[in-house]
């Protein structure tokens, strides 16, 4: 694993919080994602030394009509459709219940990368998205990907994120680890200390 050591060329940089939901963390959802809640510690921490202004939380909503490759995909999972579920779109907790309450960067695509994410980190002087969240395998590598090939750096935090299983984390950390030096992998004390070395 190569882990990044170096942020040469990058102006600043905008951490996103990846569908940190319940839909992904409650026990109950057909998508609950194993280890999600030993994330919430270091997500916090990294939150908290980036600060607000620089902090984005995206959720993953699940829309009201599909097209496309998204009918089967429903089908095989209806239960995240019904009324019942919608609830568990919102942030997990501690998140949550944050007073003011989070702003959030809401997509219907596994890939939260978009105009919208793009005005974010132009609006914070960023040209880095250090990344941390659910699913490595899926959502996570889904925006680092095509924001990479959108000319962004992006920093995947391997100690903040968790996939489907340890198998596939790994194996889509190995797969973002070979788009260095667009795409690196940092870990949650890196980030820290980066911002630490960077403070005036």
């Amino acid at each position: 694993m190569n882990v990044a050591g170096s942020d040469a060329g990058e102006t600043g940089s905008l951490l996103v919080v990846i569908d940190m939901q319940r839909l992904f963390g409650d026990p109950s959802s057909p998508w609950a994602t194993p280890g999600f809640y030993q994330l919430v510690k270091p997500i916090d921490e990294l939150a908290g030394a980036f600060g607000e202004d620089r902090t984005v939380f995206t959720r993953f909503i699940v829309p009201e009509t599909w097209e496309g490759s998204w009918v089967p995909y429903y089908r095989a999972w209806e239960q995240v459709t019904r009324p019942e579920a919608r609830p568990l779109a919102s942030l997990a907790e501690p998140w949550a219940s944050r007073e003011p309450p989070l702003r959030t960067l809401d997509r219907t695509t596994f890939s939260k990368w978009g105009p919208e994410l793009r005005g974010r980190a132009h609006d914070a002087g960023a040209d880095t998205l250090v990344m941390c969240g659910v699913a490595t395998d899926c959502c996570v590598i889904a925006t680092a990907l095509p924001a990479a090939d959108a000319g962004m750096l992006v920093r995947v935090v391997t100690d903040a994120c968790a996939g489907a299983t340890a198998e596939q984390h790994a194996a889509a950390l190995a797969v973002m680890g070979g788009f260095a030096p667009q795409i690196e992998l940092t870990t949650v004390a890196a980030e820290v200390e980066r911002l630490r070395l960077s403070a005036p």
